[in-house]
């Protein structure tokens, strides 16, 4: 690209929340937090709930309704660039292919439509770690990454996260001993979004 002056510009990515590092580390950290307190508190109770998630159809419309409104959203504010065009038609197949998703795929619905919402998830976080340079920010990086590769795998082969679920809770030490993980891991972001970023 070339300015005015027909000097050689360099063309800046354009960003879609403008989150900063720090809110997102925070929000990130605050998520991981959130979902390995039950596992370490209430491993059996947790464990109990987490197994009938793959297939509960009320989990399953639930989140892929946030999903639906999350991208919506994103369809009518984003600039598309030479893409404009294709807004108005998405927005109108977006909702058929919500309904006709919730009428008939009965199979892992609330496994696909997480999958769905970690996808979707990893953008803001890898947007938000885009333009830093410290080597803290491949925490936030790191995480963004598994999300979109749990999310892909989720989507396309459903049954993995019902065998994951499985393996996992297996026995409490196990359950407990994943959500420590997972705990730690966000307890480090928190710190780091507070401190660092």
């Amino acid at each position: 690209d070339r300015d005015v002056t027909g000097v050689q510009t360099c063309a800046l990515p354009i960003l879609i929340y403008n989150l900063t590092l720090q809110t997102a580390g925070f929000v990130a950290g605050l998520v991981l937090i959130l979902i390995s307190l039950p596992g370490l508190f209430s491993p059996s109770a947790a464990g109990s709930i987490a197994k009938k998630l793959p297939r509960s159809r009320a989990a399953g419309i639930i989140l892929l309704a946030a999903a639906f409104v999350w991208t919506f959203w994103l369809l009518a504010t984003m600039e598309m660039g030479e893409f404009s065009s294709f807004r108005r038609p998405l927005l109108i197949a977006l909702p058929v292919g919500f309904v006709l998703v919730v009428c008939f795929v009965e199979e892992f619905l609330a496994v696909r439509a997480l999958g769905i919402l970690c996808l979707l998830a990893a953008e803001p976080l890898l947007e938000a770690a885009f333009f830093r340079y410290e080597t803290t920010r491949l925490f936030v990086t790191v995480f963004a990454y598994i999300l979109i590769i749990a999310g892909l795998f989720w989507v396309t082969m459903p049954y993995l996260l019902r065998d994951q679920i499985n393996w996992s809770t297996q026995s409490n030490g196990r359950w407990r001993t994943l959500h420590a993980i997972i705990a730690a891991y966000g307890a480090v972001v928190l710190i780091l979004a507070v401190t660092q970023y």
